[in-house]
């Protein structure tokens, strides 16, 4: 209940000019999904997400160099599921673990 609570306090950031210009260039720098891309698959990036989740921190959340782009799918499924269980989900077009921790990295 508490991180719904902190959710809240923060979503105002999302609405704020600069938000929009930073989400706009991203999506304008990297089109494609960045997951996706390290698939070797195409898919549009309709999303800009926080590598590093910010949890309220401005300066995370404005750094051009803590986003990525990503489809709908990566985002609302395999980053979250990144971000509870710390672990890098997927494999590169070789069939190497994305994960860098992963015994076969």
């Amino acid at each position: 209940m508490a991180q719904i609570n902190n959710q809240k306090a923060w979503k105002h950031l999302y609405r704020t000019a600069l938000w929009k210009k930073l989400r706009l260039n991203q999506l304008s720098i990297m089109p494609i999904c960045t997951y996706c891309d390290q698939q070797g698959r195409v898919e549009i990036a309709r999303v800009v997400d926080h590598i590093k989740p910010h949890k309220g921190d401005e300066i995370l959340f404005y750094n051009p160099k803590n986003l990525q782009s990503m489809c709908f799918s990566h985002h609302n499924s395999t980053k979250a599921r990144e971000e509870n269980s710390e672990i890098t989900l997927g494999c590169d077009t070789s069939g190497i673990p994305l994960d860098p921790n992963h015994h076969w990295n």
